[in-house]
């Protein structure tokens, strides 16, 4: 039979997370995998003739088969392939990052455009690329999947990078740093231990947004980890339908070396170049700027009482914004924002 990763239920906290979830903006809650996919199956690797079985997904593009069949007696263990499909999603004017991983091949169309092409055959490896969109709208979305043999998982899913431009990276250029390689696909998992519910957030840091809650009678697949915070490590999981980070304090992964883990990067690896939108943030102290939000991570500089700094994104906690990211005398980094006066729409500012 199929493993399919079950959505575990959402708790929305703030209006601010709520809204986010209700558009469709997936960039203000980290990966999000989308709403409205159609899968169709085909008993050949090119995807020809009338599909053995077409049928409406609950959930977005994420499936771990393992040597299994997506649909025991219909579909075959091997020598298979999917097309999924959506025009469901909403995308605001900006750069989009997706993620695009399998075992075996993939490749990606948005518009009807062929923007990542990996369809060849491969052990499971997981790839993000760049997409911007000039106008909103809800583009027409299409992953292609081919199985040869042996293990079978696909996952395609995507957040908000920022309202400003980027460079597109290319369908035909070789994989970078950002390719993340597992031997078994998905087969690492974890559970929150030591707490009755532990916060899924944008970024492995304590003042990332929270997105959901984990709770400690579920298990969640790892993708990856990171330590850039210190003191613990943080892991990137899947409830199924979004992606974020579960701190180590209280997350216990399901392995004898959690650095056979990979380390992964994460949305604030990316956003130092975001465009300004306006607003101001002005601190009511002397406030320590740094590079991530949290106040683990190191201090890149100072801004004076009532110094002026661009405001340029924001982090969300509780219907609230809790760090700041503001650029400053040639520095871009974070600030608390309970100690800040924001001049300007506050709402324009990205929510990270």
């Amino acid at each position: 039979m199929s493993q399919r990763f079950w959505t575990v239920g959402l708790l929305a906290v703030g209006l601010a997370v709520l809204l986010a979830t209700i558009s469709g903006v997936s960039g203000q809650s980290g990966f999000t995998f989308g709403t409205g996919w159609t899968a169709s199956y085909w008993n050949n690797t090119d995807l020809t003739g009338a599909p053995v079985l077409t049928e409406a997904l609950t959930g977005g593009v994420n499936f771990n088969w393992g040597a299994g069949s997506p649909q025991a007696g219909v579909i075959n263990v091997d020598d298979f392939s999917a097309r999924f499909e959506s025009a469901a999603n909403f995308f605001q004017a900006g750069t989009y990052q997706f993620r695009a991983g399998s075992d075996d091949g993939i490749r990606v169309f948005i518009d009807d455009e062929l923007v990542w092409d990996r369809f060849i055959g491969r052990e499971f490896t997981s790839e993000t690329f760049d997409r911007v969109f000039t106008t909103a709208g809800n583009p027409r979305l299409r992953v292609e999947y081919v199985e040869f043999i042996d293990q079978a998982a696909v996952q395609f899913s995507w957040q908000f990078l920022g309202a400003g431009g980027a460079t597109v990276t290319p369908f035909g250029t070789p994989p970078g740093p950002t390719a993340t390689p597992f031997g078994t696909p998905f087969g690492n998992f974890g559970q929150v231990s030591g707490a009755r519910g532990l916060a899924l957030r944008t970024g492995p840091y304590l003042g990332a947004s929270f997105i959901t809650t984990l709770t400690p009678e579920n298990s969640y697949s790892i993708l990856g980890r990171s330590r850039d915070e210190g003191i613990y490590n943080w892991y990137l999981v899947t409830t199924g339908e979004q992606e974020g980070w579960a701190s180590g304090r209280f997350f216990d992964p399901a392995v004898e070396d959690v650095n056979l883990i990979p380390e992964v990067g994460n949305l604030f690896d990316n956003l130092d170049d975001a465009p300004g939108v306006g607003a101001v943030a002005i601190p009511r102290a002397v406030m320590n700027l740094r590079r991530r939000p949290s106040q683990r991570t190191e201090r890149i500089g100072m801004i004076p009482w009532g110094g002026v700094a661009d405001l340029i994104g924001r982090t969300i906690q509780a219907g609230e914004s809790r760090w700041l990211q503001v650029r400053y005398a040639g520095m871009v980094g974070w600030i608390d924002a309970r100690w800040v006066t924001v001049q300007g729409d506050l709402l324009a500012v990205p929510i990270r």
